[in-house]
């Protein structure tokens, strides 16, 4: 079974780099909800907001050295605007959910502390969600494996596109070829 050999080959490189993010996720998490605690006095969505641009510093330096650490490195501005712009859309979930419930569920900081909290929480999993795919696709660009580094360097959110295509276009062409395979095995067995 060529599919299902490719995809177990797949998730056992994926493991180690869904390992990191989650380290480092678990600790930027912990921070975040501690930033938003102690600011929630200003107001939820602004302690959010704050939460969120202190803890994308943080996540990009250890994303950056850690988890995408033998990615092809390309100019940091480049990575570290991605990386925030991504951030900004992983913001807008976390933070756009504790204004529904603030302002559309009447909740307030002083009596439903423990409810934003959780909401906050329940977002920032979904955000996370969104983040790791992110980065692998557009931020940290997987290592060249022909060894033309200076030319994917260069390279800038299309090629995630381009990568995403293209590995769509594989996996249709292994089913494909797994189809013809199996077909051709039936057919030596009649």
């Amino acid at each position: 079974m060529p599919s299902a050999r490719t995809l177990t080959d797949r998730l056992r490189k994926l493991a180690p780099e869904a390992i990191a993010f989650s380290v480092i996720g678990a600790a930027n998490t912990a921070l975040y909800l501690a930033i938003t605690y102690v600011a929630m006095p200003i107001g939820a969505v602004k302690a959010t907001v704050i939460a969120t641009v202190v803890t994308t510093t943080l996540a990009y330096i250890a994303n950056r050295y850690w988890t995408y650490r033998h990615h092809t490195r390309s100019a940091l501005r480049r990575e570290y605007t991605l990386f925030f712009g991504f951030n900004l859309i992983g913001m807008v979930i976390q933070s756009g959910s504790v204004a529904v419930a603030k302002y559309g569920g009447g909740l307030n900081e002083t009596d439903h502390r423990l409810i934003i909290m959780i909401i906050t929480l329940a977002a920032a999993g979904v955000a996370t969600i969104f983040r790791f795919w992110a980065y692998r696709t557009f931020v940290f660009l997987k290592p060249p494996v022909d060894g033309h580094e200076d030319a994917v360097t260069d390279l800038d959110a299309a090629a995630g596109l381009a990568e995403l295509s293209t590995e769509a276009q594989d996996a249709d062409l292994d089913a494909e070829l797994a189809s013809e395979l199996d077909a051709a095995q039936r057919a030596e067995r009649r």
